[in-house]
């Protein structure tokens, strides 16, 4: 037996709506998303079995049973897609708590990245190696400089990584310098 045609494009649409969603920013619609591709993989799971009757030995014949694998597997999904619905919320009502938005913000090795990108650099911390000479130098890796117009740290050790500068928007809240709602501290 073939899948219906409007199941099929019931778990495209889910799918679809799904990833987009997991693409944002905040954590509501990265919640709707995993939300809406748990479904999706639930029904895609579930059109994939074998229609029939109730696998239940005495009461359908067996070449008329449907296949209770499926079943199983869509019943463990659930739970794997309630746990995480819970994960996520109690991450957004945190955020929300703390910071009074529920956007995740870029780290700073993001940002790093970004700016690279930008310099069209590629990083140095590729460790690929297909086997060839180790002690050769691969022409697409650079040093890393300091970004900007900074000098480095003089204090800090040869070896470690300069930071990059962040501006105030994007580093994290002091608790003490948040106002609580509940005028506390």
């Amino acid at each position: 037996m073939s899948p219906n045609l409007v199941l099929v494009l019931a778990i495209g649409v889910l799918f679809a709506c799904g990833v987009i969603l997991l693409l944002e920013r905040s954590l509501t619609r990265i919640l709707l998303g995993v939300i809406l591709l748990g479904n999706g993989a639930n029904l895609l799971i579930l059109v994939g079995g074998r229609a029939g009757g109730a696998p239940i030995v005495g009461v359908t014949d067996e070449g008329d049973m449907s296949d209770p694998l499926p079943q199983a597997m869509v019943l463990t999904a659930i739970v794997i897609t309630l746990g995480m619905t819970a994960f996520l919320l109690a991450m957004a009502y945190r955020s929300w708590q703390v910071i009074g938005h529920d956007e995740v913000q870029d780290d700073l090795e993001d940002r790093r990245i970004v700016q690279l990108a930008e310099r069209d650099e590629v990083s140095g911390t590729d460790d690929s190696t297909d086997g060839a000479d180790d002690d050769a130098v691969d022409p697409e890796q650079v040093d890393l400089e300091p970004v900007g117009d900074e000098a480095p740290n003089e204090g800090a050790p040869a070896d470690q990584p300069e930071e990059i500068a962040v501006d105030a928007a994007h580093t994290t809240v002091d608790k003490d310098d948040k106002n609580d709602k509940d005028g506390k501290r």
